[in-house]
């Protein structure tokens, strides 16, 4: 552990308030920069990436997890190893967009998905005519997101252990942010008034 923090830009042209925007131009803005404390700089280390979201380190500390949420995948940069400065696709064709993800501190992953996939959206990604009409309604005439709850445990080679799902999004939608602490799934989420908290050892009913 050399200290150093690693973190994203979701978008080098669009700030947080156009990220509508962001998804539907579908051209990747993002970056995953590291920041080294000792020497005070930061660089860029991946970049070309499609709404660079949240960070998480692996339990061996070779590589790093950053989400691509207008693309549905995970990305893996390794930091050591055979393959230090490269990268792969972690998992893509995910069934909604991974905003926040973070280490269980028992070698797997917490993938937090605020909503699932909409249709919509993914009809009108190969017709830009399409798009700038829909960039150019009022935010209450676009296509709205789904209320629905979803968290996915993954293991450090992307495989899926298990999912948990609050389909009608009763209970706490639009999930960004998963932690595990002392048997504890704490939720966070942009559109709520608090933190869900939830047993680590829920299993999905059969």
């Amino acid at each position: 552990d050399d200290g150093t923090i690693y973190f994203t830009d979701a978008s080098i042209k669009y700030d947080q308030h156009h990220y509508v925007l962001d998804m539907l131009e579908a051209r990747p803005w993002g970056r995953l920069i590291a920041f080294n404390p000792e020497t005070g700089q930061a660089r860029t280390v991946l970049d070309e990436l499609y709404f660079a979201n949240g960070v998480a380190l692996s339990s061996k500390q070779d590589f790093v997890l950053v989400n691509e949420t207008y693309r549905y995948r995970v990305t893996r940069y390794w930091i050591s190893g055979p393959k230090q400065g490269r990268s792969d696709i972690f998992i893509d064709r995910l069934p909604g967009f991974p905003d926040g993800i973070s280490s269980s501190g028992r070698g797997t992953f917490w993938l937090a998905l605020p909503t699932v996939r909409n249709p919509q959206a993914d009809f009108m990604h190969p017709w830009p005519f399409l798009k700038e009409i829909v960039a150019r309604l009022p935010d209450s005439a676009r296509p709205k997101p789904a209320p629905y709850g979803l968290i996915v445990e993954l293991d450090e080679q992307g495989n899926v252990l298990r999912s948990l799902h609050d389909p009608e999004g009763d209970d706490f939608p639009f999930i960004t942010s998963v932690q595990e602490v002392n048997n504890q799934l704490y939720l966070g989420t942009l559109t709520g008034k608090g933190i869900g908290v939830v047993s680590a050892q829920l299993r999905p009913k059969p």
